[in-house]
C-alpha cells in the first residue's frame, strides 16, 4: 500500500455520523466551539445549521457559502445582525483568527435575547459621548 492511499485510512466514524472538518464528527447533534451546547443539525427551520441557537457563534468554514473550502476553522462571532429586502434577519459573523465576515440568516430557534442585545449594541455603544445628542438637539 503506498504511503498517501495509508494516509487516507482513518478509523470508521462513529454510527449515523458524518465527517465535517478536521475530525469533527457530528451525528444529530454538534458541539458549539464556543459555548459547548449541544446544537441538534436540524430544526429551527433551517436544512444546514450553520451557528449555535444558543451564543450564535459559527466556525468559519466556508469561502463561499458551501464550499467548505476554508482551511481556517475557527470560531466566528455574532457581531451585528442585519434585515434582508423581505424582512428576514440575518447575522453578521467575524472571524477571531483571520476576521472574515459572513451573513448567515437566523433559525427560529436562535436565542431572542442574545439576537435583541447584538441588535441594540451600536445604541447602547454609541462611537460618541451620549450628550452630543442633546447638544445636537439643542442647535436645531
Amino acid at each position: 500500500m503506498s504511503r498517501e492511499a495509508a494516509q487516507n485510512i482513518s478509523a470508521p466514524p462513529p454510527a449515523k455520523s458524518v465527517y465535517l472538518l478536521g475530525g469533527i464528527y457530528l451525528n444529530n447533534t454538534f458541539t458549539c466551539k464556543a459555548c459547548g451546547a449541544d446544537v441538534p443539525l436540524e430544526g429551527g427551520g433551517t436544512e444546514n445549521r450553520n451557528h449555535c441557537p444558543k451564543c450564535l457563534c459559527s466556525v468559519h468554514l466556508d469561502n463561499v457559502p458551501g464550499d467548505r473550502a476554508a482551511d481556517c476553522g475557527a470560531v466566528m462571532d455574532a457581531v451585528a445582525v442585519w434585515v434582508r429586502k423581505d424582512g428576514e434577519w440575518a447575522v453578521i459573523h467575524r472571524c477571531r483568527r483571520c476576521g472574515a465576515l459572513s451573513s448567515n440568516r437566523i433559525a427560529a430557534d436562535d436565542s431572542p435575547f442574545k439576537l435583541m442585545s447584538i441588535a441594540a449594541k451600536p445604541l447602547a455603544q454609541p462611537p460618541f459621548p451620549i450628550e452630543f445628542i442633546d447638544r445636537m438637539s439643542d442647535d436645531e
